[in-house]
């Protein structure tokens, strides 16, 4: 929408420009617990070993780390009763993968059943947090309000449909607030091993969450380049400056293009992987400025830290207090896992801002959310944002009033795109070398940095023995 927003000439009413922030800042909410908790957290916490704790030593270290809505010695001793039966019925489902026992796991099993039993809490909140989306989007995912020229929910912005996001979005903070940052610290308080581990060079955020019709100046998570982690010297990041080099991929071989000028025309051969063939993945290999650059919660994060934000400073201080750790440690995978903590607290705090200004305006009959326009015979158009996994662009064309050319450049092409032309290797595959593995057939280790990247393609990692040269693949939980 806002490649062609911008390539059409339109400019959406401030109304419109607020829902999508408190879409926006819903789907970190929800996306980033779900993350956590469903998708990476088993990579830290051994759901077999919880069978162990003592339940009242579970309550008493609830108590001492946060003040959650649910606890006590009952409460953890239902929960390991519940987990006990479903092992014992040996369906595990989803879980059937996992490296139950595995050497790398820390917690005692007391953090564990903790941390099982706010698995499932946030089961039960997920459910519950997707319906913020529902409320002015239509439907989550892929909400269907979103237009070209702003938001067709009008009819949506009542008192009842106010109230009832505003109440989840409250519910859903404090779930954040008093139990997801409260468990991130305390799991990473086992793995500091781990702020050394997995980290990459350069990071890259376009920013998002306008908080005026002026981008990027009034982006409430900021945009910026970081180079070789030099934070004291942030740098504009453009749109210009991004090529996509397809070297190393399963496409027709050119030069790196930008986007505006971009292709996508697949190898007529099979494409498979073929060893010292060079050519190993679907994904593009996405440059900045030549540059290999991470995007996601932890550029974000960096690009806000290093800009002096006023909000995200402070929790970034007190995370690095708490473990106590340096401003190095957030260059890791546990500094990347961490960053997505920081900011949805942040992000969910800012919810509260952005809804009082949306009360403001229609208490003073400001009720716009629409901005007619009308399709040009030609336009160049640009959209950047950064959604949960990072930095999002879309680049469009129009010319004889149709789209001639778009292209897109998704966050996971950015992170886990193959090697380019000059031999650098993407963000992913530089954050894995030197990763200590102590059993190459269970690779824990190396699912702890993929899955901090959230990567969003079909899961499968290989893994190579370095004595025997035999190929591993692993299915990835």
């Amino acid at each position: 929408m806002r490649a062609v927003e911008d390539a059409v000439g339109v400019q959406i009413p401030d109304n419109a420009r607020i829902l999508r922030n408190l879409l926006h800042g819903a789907q970190y909410q929800h996306d980033h617990i779900v993350h956590f908790y469903h998708l990476h957290a088993l990579d830290w916490v051994d759901i077999v070993s919880a069978l162990s704790a003592d339940p009242k030593a579970t309550a008493t270290l609830a108590d001492n780390i946060s003040d959650a809505p649910y606890g006590g010695t009952k409460y953890f001793k239902g929960v390991q009763d519940r987990v006990k039966k479903f092992v014992a019925s040996g369906q595990l489902g989803p879980f059937e993968n996992a490296y139950w026992g595995h050497k790398a796991y820390k917690l005692p099993p007391e953090a564990n059943l903790m941390a099982v039993a706010h698995y499932v809490e946030a089961l039960r909140l997920q459910a519950k947090s997707a319906r913020m989306h529902a409320i002015f989007g239509g439907k989550n995912p892929h909400p269907q309000s979103l237009v070209v020229g702003g938001m067709t929910c009008v009819g949506d912005l009542k008192p009842d449909r106010l109230a009832e996001f505003l109440y989840i979005t409250r519910e859903t903070q404090q779930f954040i607030e008093k139990v997801y940052i409260p468990d991130l610290l305390a799991v990473a308080s086992f793995y500091k091993d781990w702020a050394g581990i997995g980290g990459t060079s350069n990071f890259m955020a376009w920013g998002d969450f306008p908080e005026s019709a002026q981008e990027p100046e009034s982006l409430y998570m900021p945009r910026g380049v970081i180079a070789k982690r030099d934070i004291a010297n942030v740098g504009m990041a453009v749109q210009d400056k991004v090529t996509e080099d397809v070297t190393r991929a399963w496409y027709e071989k050119g030069d790196a293009k930008h986007p505006w000028k971009g292709e996508t025309k697949p190898l007529k051969e099979d494409p498979k992987y073929r060893p010292g063939g060079g050519d190993y993945s679907w994904l593009k290999a996405p440059r900045y400025d030549g540059m290999a650059t991470e995007v996601g919660p932890l550029s974000r994060v960096l690009v806000a830290y290093a800009n002096g934000h006023p909000e995200i400073k402070p929790v970034v201080d007190m995370v690095l207090g708490k473990l106590g750790v340096g401003a190095g440690a957030l260059f890791s995978t546990l500094g990347r896992t961490a960053a997505r903590g920081i900011e949805t607290l942040v992000i969910g705090q800012r919810i509260e801002k952005w809804m009082g200004e949306l009360l403001g305006n229609l208490k003073s009959g400001d009720t716009a959310t629409y901005t007619p326009w009308e399709f040009p015979s030609y336009g160049e158009g640009v959209g950047l944002c950064d959604v949960p996994r990072g930095s999002l662009g879309h680049w469009c064309i129009i010319e004889g009033n149709k789209i001639k050319n778009y292209q897109y450049v998704v966050p996971s092409t950015w992170n886990l795109g193959p090697r380019d032309g000059k031999g650098q290797p993407g963000p992913l595959e530089e954050a894995l070398i030197g990763t200590p593995i102590a059993d190459p057939k269970k690779p824990l280790e190396v699912l702890r940095t993929v899955h901090s990247f959230d990567p969003c393609i079909a899961c499968a990692v290989h893994v190579i023995d370095p004595d025997s040269n035999q190929v591993y693949k692993v299915k990835a939980l």
